[in-house]
């Protein structure tokens, strides 16, 4: 066996199982040893039945002392129960819906029983856990991985061959760090870190062997990023004119704010140099980044250039499209708006326009990415909530464009500084940390369960006083949770019971594209008093009237997504509130919960979410652009990172184009990381 050797080599691995382990990315032994386990379990230690602590997991040394029974339950529905016994004491096993147990268990012989022991009464049970006989155990004694799954292939099968390909081909990896870089970095050889990731010897062992992993994926990274910034650097763009801003400032209806004027004066710099732009404007919800993103569309107007500016939702680049238009026809700047739900003969109609050069500025959804949009002289791209997008988006958005145009991308979402640098690693960062006058800042409460009636009376008061609610909750419909609040259920239940009276509305994320749209068309109209909702408003629809937003379970939000949900209120001239429901009584959960009621700072509630939760809470699904990370955690890995970044950088003053034959191999690894961008190095 080598690293090319195909899985189906195994025993057990048919048709079926390779189909399964694609879609994992398994195909080769190469790509299962370096298929990084998520978790680990200790099994090193084996207990007797009298010393084996209760609820935690523990391994367990018994001899089966009954046959298995099967019974079944209901349709779908089985349970296989036996004894186990040895000289300290016994354990009733049960076995939901594994009525294969009943010939794997035989009477008589020892088995190695991994699981939580409970106590109910005075007997011991366990339920569903992993055993193996004690005289073949592969997995006793050791720390055993857990590897990220799918459905048709078990982690026991994974754990199986992961030890087989370690034991055969650890050694074959390429160890592509330069020699000097892992003595001065103090790493350990990649055939180390791969046996004892797979398979650690020791918490220590583990630790060593991961703190490669994850310095080789960021140094990896990190050179990738550099190439990305180099290549942009070295391209032209089209140099708008140095107009004054002042003449700009003059459409507003409004004195910008100082954070506003500075990162106009950043675009300009931008925008006239000749090299394309390529920056990221953050700030928080009602920062006022649509002026900003006004005022290049005007720059660009008056070079000769049109601009195309897309949006996540129909509804967003509807509300785009009514301020923008408003702002600069007065200016003569043409804006159309380009979205699926246009008729054939309005698309017909805006392509044609476009394509002529009579509409300056095109706003849209991912319509303006469609085949058949022409540019006459595209210039400026504009996105906004760019981690919705991606890399793929943009590229395929400045593709449309004669030459290399510059590009604009507007976020809401704080990003710590750290993470920013990675994910908008090609990007220039501009921050606007600063609210216009008049916003004040939306109050924010914890209740729990007790206060749900004030809460109702509240929702009541302020529909009375002509404003309107939100209520959001996590879930669509009965999970396996059954204290989860479903939303249609729950929507149902306001609308017979607590509010019959109430024009209410529900909007969740299995609804048609259509559906949702007009549901939240309603809303910003007025012709709902109370939304109730899943996340799918965070990044949606400006509706100044509501004042109030209410979050049931916030506890399963992340610190993030709850600054994302209260940022839809506070919009309009009347005090906001946001109103937090939990009964989860976590010390932990409840700290996180108060410190978010006591800041509105999204860049302070962004470091904490990092802090306390990683990354994934930020991009709940690989939109953003960033390659796959397999060993590094972006929140608890930073100082890894900025040692990574420092050696890629020390490296590339060295040898610029990865060109020396020892640098190949690592050319190599940053192309396969960036693969899904093609040809960016190129």
């Amino acid at each position: 066996m080598d690293r090319g050797t195909s899985l189906n080599s195994f025993p057990g691995v048919g048709t079926a199982k390779m189909k399964a382990l694609a879609r994992l990315g398994l195909v080769t032994v190469g790509d299962l040893l370096t298929y990084w386990p998520r978790a680990y379990e200790d099994r090193t230690r084996v207990y007797s039945i009298s010393d084996a602590p209760e609820a935690e997991a523990v391994c367990v040394s018994a001899l089966v002392a009954e046959t298995p029974v099967t019974a079944y339950i209901r349709k779908g529905l089985s349970t296989t129960k036996c004894k186990i016994v040895d000289h300290t004491g016994n354990v009733q096993v049960t076995f939901f819906n594994q009525e294969y147990v009943r010939r794997a268990l035989t009477v008589g012989e020892t088995y190695i029983f991994y699981g939580v022991i409970e106590r109910r009464g005075s007997r011991l049970t366990m339920t569903n856990p992993i055993f193996e006989r004690e005289d073949k155990a592969r997995f006793t004694g050791r720390i055993v991985p857990i590897y990220p799954l799918t459905a048709g292939v078990s982690n026991n099968l994974l754990a199986g061959m992961a030890l087989r390909a370690v034991e055969e081909c650890a050694g074959e990896l390429p160890d592509r760090l330069p020699a000097s870089l892992r003595v001065g970095h103090a790493l350990c050889t990649m055939e180390f870190a791969c046996r004892n990731a797979h398979f650690p010897k020791d918490q220590e062992a583990l630790a060593v062997a991961r703190r490669r992993l994850v310095f080789e994926e960021l140094f990896t990274l990190s050179l990738g990023m550099s190439f990305l910034r180099a290549r942009r650097a070295g391209a032209e763009g089209p140099a708008f004119p140095k107009k004054i801003t002042e003449e700009f400032v003059g459409l507003l209806p409004f004195v910008p704010t100082a954070a506003q004027r500075r990162a106009m004066e950043e675009l300009k710099k931008d925008l006239t140099s000749g090299r394309p732009m390529n920056r990221l404007v953050q700030g928080d919800v009602g920062s006022g980044k649509t002026v900003v993103a006004a005022y290049a569309a005007w720059l660009a107007h008056a070079g000769g250039y049109q601009t195309a500016m897309m949006a996540p939702t129909e509804i967003l680049a509807h509300q785009h499209y009514e301020t923008l238009n408003k702002l600069l026809s007065p200016a003569g700047i043409r804006v159309g708006l380009l979205t699926g739900s246009l008729s054939a003969k309005e698309k017909k109609a805006l392509h044609a326009a476009l394509a002529a050069g009579e509409v300056d500025l095109a706003v849209g959804t991912h319509a303006l990415l469609s085949q058949g949009v022409e540019y006459a002289n595209l210039g400026l791209v504009i996105t906004d909530e760019q981690h919705r997008f991606g890399v793929g988006q943009r590229s395929a958005l400045s593709s449309k464009a004669q030459a290399t145009p510059h590009v604009l991308v507007m976020s809401a979402t704080p990003i710590p500084r750290t993470l920013a640098l990675l994910i908008y690693g090609d990007l220039d960062v501009t921050v606007i940390d600063e609210l216009p006058p008049g916003r004040s800042p939306v109050e924010t409460y914890l209740v729990g369960e007790d206060k749900r009636q004030r809460m109702y009376g509240f929702v009541r008061k302020q529909v009375e006083v002509g404003r309107q609610v939100y209520i959001i909750c996590p879930a669509v419909e009965e999970g396996e949770t059954a204290d989860l609040k479903a939303v249609t259920a729950y929507a149902k239940e306001l609308a017979e019971k607590v509010f019959p009276d109430l024009r209410l509305g529900l909007v969740h994320g299995r609804l048609k594209s259509r559906d949702k749209e007009a549901a939240m068309a309603a809303f910003a109209a007025g012709e709902i008093d109370v939304l109730v909702s899943t996340t799918v408003v965070e990044v949606g629809v400006d509706v100044p009237n509501a004042s109030l937003m209410v979050i049931e379970n916030a506890d399963r939000f992340g610190l993030s997504q709850l600054h994302q949900l209260r940022g839809r209120v506070g919009r309009g001239e009347w005090q906001s509130t946001c109103v937090l429901v939990s009964s989860n009584r976590s010390p932990e959960t409840r700290e996180r919960l108060k410190y978010f009621c006591s800041t509105t700072d999204g860049f302070q509630i962004a470091e904490k979410d990092l802090e306390l939760r990683g990354p994934g809470d930020f991009f709940g699904q690989r939109q953003h652009g960033l390659p796959a990370m397999r060993a590094a955690d972006l929140a608890g890995d930073t100082r890894v990172l900025k040692q990574a970044q420092d050696a890629a950088a020390e490296l590339l003053e060295a040898d610029p184009g990865l060109a020396e034959p020892e640098h190949r191999g690592l050319m190599a690894a940053v192309k396969r990381l960036f693969a899904e961008d093609g040809d960016i190095f190129n």
